[in-house]
């Protein structure tokens, strides 16, 4: 941004002329692309959602919605073996991020999190005007010890579990000893967490610092509905209740959400199909070539031995299917592939063979 254009927009704070947005992945029009680059479930959503909705009456639309959403929390609370008062809901778990982080960072404050991570987590802290500290991986995706240093005056750890990119996870050893070390809120963002099989919900008790987030959008297939959650100490979402929009989730996101985490039947018929395709296509992948991270999400990030990631991404772009090329400072580049249905696999693996075969 030049001064000229500076000057111009001079009423703007300067941490956000100075910051850049969050760049969403592609969303191609029409339907002919297949879609492998932004994490959504290649399944339709729990029919009893879309009943759910179809149910809301032309009067709760007149009305404001319940501003806690206590229909979604008393299901979720059973589920997760909870009280309804440790849940806060939100407009997708982005927003649920976005309010612990104006809850947590003041202007000047640091935020840790490991890199490569979640790309919003960056922007969320430049709005605060915070001070970034991204800690790389250790080769294996664990944590290092540098991680753990200078962790006094932190003021949040952002912590995704399974990790984007990576599709990796730390124990819930692991995590507790994060908690155990650092001084400040630790959220764990487990929005890819039902594919793995594991979940910290069940440590929140023990440490008021720890605080969960989930969404509905990957595991449920509900990322046009835009809900999530925050799983924390009651005293803790009593504070964050006072930072939230006052109606932040709307009567129908409400009620298709609640039938969603109703049907648990569906949500483990769901997560075996996509689990089953993962392990195919991490397969496959390797077979082809690729350098195949293990992943416990609904995605693998994968590098091929011989031709470039850019190459590979531009070359699927041009044949209507979409992957994710990322590329992070000092790290390096690859591809973040989803996990499709298996007829979607086929179709990236007869691509990736065309193209391998080629001089």
């Amino acid at each position: 941004m030049t001064e000229q254009e500076k000057s111009r927009l001079a009423f703007f704070r300067d941490n956000v002329l100075r910051m850049s947005g969050y760049q969403s992945g592609e969303q191609p029009r029409g339907d002919k692309t297949i879609k492998l680059n932004t994490n959504e479930n290649p399944y339709p959503c729990s029919p009893s959602v879309l009943q759910a909705i179809r149910s809301v009456e032309a009067e709760s639309l007149r009305k404001y919605p319940d501003a806690s959403a206590s229909a979604f929390c008393s299901v979720a609370a059973q589920n997760l073996g909870v009280d309804s008062d440790w849940i806060l809901c939100g407009n997708g778990s982005d927003e649920i991020l976005s309010m612990v982080t104006r809850a947590f960072v003041a202007p000047g404050q640091r935020v840790r999190w490991p890199f490569p991570s979640y790309v919003l987590y960056s922007v969320l802290v430049d709005i605060q005007d915070g001070s970034r500290e991204m800690i790389d991986f250790a080769p294996d995706w664990s944590l290092s010890e540098d991680f753990y240093r200078d962790a006094d005056s932190l003021g949040l750890v952002f912590l995704a579990n399974p990790n984007s990119p990576s599709g990796t996870v730390l124990s819930q050893e692991k995590i507790m000893e994060l908690v155990e070390r650092v001084d400040c809120p630790v959220l764990v963002d487990e929005a890819y967490a039902d594919f793995s099989g594991t979940s910290c919900v069940e440590l929140v008790a023990r440490n008021e610092r720890l605080l969960v987030s989930r969404t509905l959008s990957k595991s449920h297939s509900l990322a046009g509905l835009r809900f999530g959650y925050l799983v924390a100490q009651p005293q803790i979402i009593e504070q964050l209740v006072k930072i939230k929009d006052s109606y932040n989730c709307d009567a129908v996101s409400i009620a298709g959400a609640t039938a969603a985490m109703t049907d648990q039947a569906w949500l483990e018929q769901n997560l075996e199909k996509v689990r089953s395709t993962r392990e195919k296509m991490i397969a496959q992948l390797e077979s082809l070539g690729f350098e195949v991270t293990p992943s416990s999400a609904n995605f693998v990030w994968c590098k091929h031995c011989d031709r470039s990631s850019r190459e590979i991404y531009e070359y699927l772009k041009s044949r209507q299917l979409l992957v994710r090329y990322m590329q992070f400072d000092h790290w390096g580049d690859g591809l973040r592939i989803t996990v499709g249905t298996d007829d979607q696999l086929d179709a990236l693996v007869t691509l990736l063979e065309s193209m391998l075969k080629r001089s």
